[in-house]
């Protein structure tokens, strides 16, 4: 008995509907630039807004009297979970993230549905608009006492430890490159079970985007955006290195691609490519 295809290619759906949210990012980044821009600002707004809830979390946990540092692990607990809600806000408000289109534009370049040129395009703009949104809320942090005390010494810290990465050599950028492919591995991880039909609900949905979240800041990983809006409001507030910055986001911006788009978009491309097998399956059939 032939096998069904649906058994033999399960990710069909998912691809379909990458393919189609694709279609709709390339007739965006072009006719229609400045929409996409301030969608992909958006994502940049929120992701900064929610990072900067993740540092004063932890501050504010960190400054209960209860022995010195005592509540820090749980205050790192609830910062990344809160964190987390950034991509539910992201996907539900229809905003355009890098890390995740990483993964789409991937997809569409294996299907032959986009050119690189125009896969290109998309991220480029995309991180404009991210970097722009997170500007955004950069300025306003800087004039604002949103952030004074130790939720800055916090990021201050934060910035010090991912622009360590760099500093130290060799051993560092290696560091920091595996910890940007985990980071957007998980990412696309969630957004591959968001889109893959199977599930329905929105709760659960969701609950897949905060975990994923969740593990990539309560673990330490490298976030291209994250990092670039953080640094951008540490900038602005307490000056920071930019070539060391440069340098981290650089990187973080490879190991993402490597997770996203490769690990997870040319991955499951072609284990869904079924064509070949079923022209094959159908001049055998007749």
């Amino acid at each position: 008995m032939a096998q069904d295809p649906h058994d033999l290619f399960p990710g069909r759906h998912f691809i379909s509907t990458v393919l189609d949210a694709l279609d709709t990012k390339t007739e965006l980044s072009g006719a229609l630039a400045r929409r996409y821009l301030q969608r992909a600002a958006m994502a940049g707004i929120i992701i900064g807004v929610l990072y900067v809830t993740n540092y004063s979390v932890i501050a504010a946990f960190d400054a209960v009297d209860h022995g010195e540092g005592a509540l820090r692990p749980i205050g790192r607990i609830v910062g990344a979970l809160a964190f987390g809600w950034a991509l539910v806000f992201i996907y539900y408000s229809k905003s355009e993230l890098l890390t995740s289109n990483m993964m789409i534009v991937s997809i569409g370049a294996y299907y032959r549905r986009t050119s690189w040129s125009k896969a290109l395009r998309i991220l480029g703009l995309c991180f404009a608009g991210n970097a722009v949104g997170g500007l955004l809320v950069a300025l306003m942090i800087r004039f604002s006492t949103l952030t004074e005390g130790v939720p800055m010494e916090e990021m201050v810290a934060s910035v010090e430890h991912k622009t360590a990465f760099i500093s130290e050599g060799a051993a560092g950028w290696g560091d920091l490159f595996v910890r940007a492919i985990l980071c957007n591995f998980l990412i696309n991880l969630a957004m591959l079970l968001v889109y893959n039909g199977l599930i329905k609900d929105d709760l659960t949905k969701s609950l897949v985007m905060i975990v994923a979240v969740f593990m990539f800041a309560f673990l330490g990983l490298e976030h291209s955006v994250a990092n670039t809006v953080l640094f951008t409001v540490v900038g602005l507030h307490e000056g920071i290195d930019v070539g060391l910055a440069a340098a981290n986001v650089g990187i973080a911006l490879l190991g993402n691609f490597l997770g996203g788009g490769v690990l997870i978009g040319f991955y499951y491309a072609y284990v869904n490519d079924g064509a070949q097998y079923l022209e094959r399956r159908s001049s055998v059939e007749e």
